[in-house]
């Protein structure tokens, strides 16, 4: 009885550490678009709801724009592409986000993306016709 008993506690201590851990998969998102905007309405909801979210977004070519957000020592850099069908967000880099290379980062950061997507699909149903 004296030998379990620290052993279950240290067990308990090892499951909530491990309920807290800072990092996670990092979120890639893929959206189709149940309607057909044109192109630059995608491209315009894209750039206002990354800066509305104080992303630096950069038209890097036609379909592609390049986002990066410095919030405090951390930075995330990632790719949108787009078309009239649908848009993709996909992790290039970062730093100080615990990244492991193993598709794993600070929890954060699917926080930020997750919004990101959010007020994109906002905008583009507010400029539905």
């Amino acid at each position: 009885m004296k030998i379990t008993r620290p052993i279950l506690l240290c067990l308990l201590c090892a499951l909530a550490l491990a309920g807290c851990a800072r990092t996670a998969p990092i979120a890639n998102v893929d959206t189709p678009l149940a309607i057909h905007y044109p192109v630059d309405r995608v491209k315009t909801a894209i750039l206002q709801a990354g800066m509305a979210r104080q992303w630096v977004m950069t038209p890097a070519r036609a379909g592609v724009i390049n986002g990066r957000l410095n919030t405090r020592e951390h930075q995330a850099d990632i790719q949108i592409t787009y078309s009239a069908t649908g848009y993709s967000i996909h992790y290039v880099g970062s730093k100080n986000l615990l990244a492991d290379g193993q598709g794993h980062i600070h929890r954060n950061y699917n926080h930020w993306i997750n919004n990101l997507n959010h007020d994109i699909q906002i905008r583009l149903a507010s400029t539905a016709s």
